[in-house]
Parts: C-alpha cells; sequence; structure tokens
C-alpha cells in the first residue's frame, strides 16, 4: 500500500458522508506497498482501509469488490467491502475510484517462522477452495504478453543500470517462458500477490488476507508458486525445508495433483521472472508519490538465478 493521492480531513469526511459507518474520529496515510493510495480511517464504529486506486481499470473494479464480498461470506479472513448508502461499493474521488472495506485483526510481518508458513500455506488452500464458486473471471494481467512488452520497456535502461548480463538474462529468461505451454492444471481464482505483507497475523495464525488486486484465474499451482518465492525462499540454506512446510499448511486443505506437483519447478522460475520484471519497471520507471516504497528487483533475480 502506498499514497500517492493525498486525502485532506475534510475530504475523508465527504466520502465518509455517502456512507453509514458512524461519526468519523481519525485518519492516516499507510506507507506500505506500491500499488494505490490506502488510508487508515477510524469511526465510531471502528476502523477501515479506504483504498483509492491509481492504476486500476475502472472496468475491472467490480470484479475485486465482489470477490471480496464472496470470499468473506465463504468465511476467509479478507477484507469485506462495505456498501455506500446507495448499496454501491465503489465511490469516486477526482475521476478515480475507491472503496472502504473492514480492518481486520492482527499485523503483518516481515519473516514468517515454519508455524506461520505452515498456517498461510492453510489458508492460501482454503482460499482457492472458497474461490471455485465464484462466477466471474478476470485474465491473467501478467500473462506472456505482458511479459514481452515489460521487458522490451526496461531492456535498455536494465543494460545501463543493472549491466549487460542482467539484459542477458531477461532475454534468455523469456524466450525460455516463450516455449512452455501450461495446459490442463487445475485453475481457478488465485490472489496472485500473497507476500508476507499481503498476510496478517496474530500469534502464529494467519488472522486476515488482504490487497486482492492482482486477482485473477489461473492454475493454483502458480499462486503457490508466487507465494513460496515471497515467504520461504530468503536464498538461505534451509530454503527447501521452509518450502516443505508451507507445502505441508496447503495440502492439509488442498492436496496438489501431480500434473502440479511436476509444474511446481518451472511455475517457480516463471514467477521469480514475473517480479523481477515489474520490479524492474517499478524502480526504471518510478511514480511520483507523497509517501512510495520501491521494491528491489535484485532480489527476484537472484531468485530467478536459484531456480533455473
Amino acid at each position: 500500500m502506498s499514497v500517492y493521492t493525498e486525502l485532506s480531513h475534510d475530504d475523508v469526511a465527504d466520502i465518509l458522508a455517502e456512507y453509514a459507518l458512524g461519526a468519523f474520529r481519525a485518519y492516516e496515510g499507510i506507507a506500505a506497498g506500491i500499488e494505490n493510495s490506502n488510508f487508515f480511517v477510524t469511526t465510531d464504529n471502528g476502523r477501515y482501509v479506504l483504498t483509492i486506486f491509481e492504476r486500476m481499470n475502472a472496468i475491472e473494479l467490480p470484479f475485486f469488490m465482489r470477490l471480496m464480498q464472496h470470499l468473506a461470506a465463504k468465511g476467509v479472513p479478507c477484507p469485506d467491502v462495505m456498501p455506500r448508502r446507495d448499496g454501491s461499493s465503489l465511490f469516486e474521488f477526482e475521476a478515480k475510484q475507491g472503496c472502504i472495506v473492514s480492518c481486520l485483526p492482527g499485523g503483518t510481518l516481515h519473516t514468517l517462522d515454519n508455524a506461520q508458513l505452515r498456517s498461510s500455506g492453510h489458508a492460501m488452500a482454503a482460499l482457492h477452495l472458497a474461490g471455485a464458486g465464484f462466477d466471474m473471471h478476470r485474465n491473467n494481467p501478467t500473462g506472456m504478453a505482458w511479459l514481452k512488452e515489460t521487458v522490451a520497456a526496461v531492456r535498455q535502461k536494465t543494460r545501463e543500470c543493472y549491466g549487460v548480463e542482467a539484459e542477458d538474462l531477461l532475454l534468455d529468461e523469456l524466450q525460455f517462458q516463450q516455449l512452455r505451454i501450461w495446459r490442463d492444471l487445475p485453475s481457478g481464482i488465485i490472489h496472485g500477490d500473497l507476500f508476507a505483507d499481503n498476510i496478517l497475523f496474530e500469534r502464529q495464525a494467519v488472522s486476515g488476507i488482504i490487497d486482492f488486486y492482482y486477482a485473477h484465474d489461473a492454475p493454483y499451482v502458480m499462486d503457490v508458486a508466487i507465494a513460496l518465492n515471497a515467504q520461504a525462499v530468503l536464498l538461505r540454506d534451509d530454503d527447501q525445508g521452509r518450502i516443505n512446510v508451507f507445502l505441508d499448511g496447503y495440502q492439509r486443505v488442498r492436496a496438489l495433483d501431480e500434473t502440479e506437483k511436476d509444474a511446481l519447478p518451472d511455475m517457480l522460475r516463471l514467477a521469480a521472472f514475473r517480479f523481477w520484471v515489474s520490479r524492474l519497471y517499478d524502480a526504471l520507471f518510478p511514480r511520483g508519490g507523497a509517501m512510495t516504497q520501491a521494491k528491489d528487483p535484485e532480489e527476484y533475480r537472484r531468485k530467478l538465478l536459484l531456480h533455473r
């Protein structure tokens, strides 16, 4: 989460006037993350998260609103979208759209221990099962077409800033991934971005999953690979043990079939490549913002090299 659009006290009050959430008491910007503008808002009824969407396609926003409502109704510990007085889910501010969602208990952790990894895997599998009945669909926003376009956009600056070896790696991995064809893998709605900063914990157990704005239809094992890279792979000697713990937690709820187990090594590689490319783009073409936090591309280059 970040702040690119700044809100005054009066701005928040005007937005809240269209909700039945109690008297407005306080608000503050949230600096973690990189995509949207986010604020904690406190009213007489409790604490909420107000989000203004900075780069999201407005046509896609109803998908995310309905997905969170669906998952929350199924018992997944995720934000529930607060309705406005007219029943709608989205408000408009300076030609941008936004929403207000429930604020979940717990806090984020920088590094997860084994018990937390197991709980995270368990929560992801439960999310996959709960999303199976969702009746809306969204294509992968970072699929092959996006990879080709973004690699072309960052190629020159990558060479200038990170060297010829980094550029060569970009092109070689893109060529490899273009030859891979993934068919007949169990698929459905995935979170798509389950990093540790998108999971809330109370002690050792997951108390919330947040930031569903990368959710889309894809093989479940891709979600597993993204989470393993983000949570379990620390580029340390105990990485394999950490991977096994997450997978144990996941498979206690939903067992991976043989096709998924066979695909997982290459999915780890693809997931690392996707996030390296996206971080390169954000680092090389930064956006202005009142409170922003870019993430290091080199972490995911090292993870890609590990999987290769």
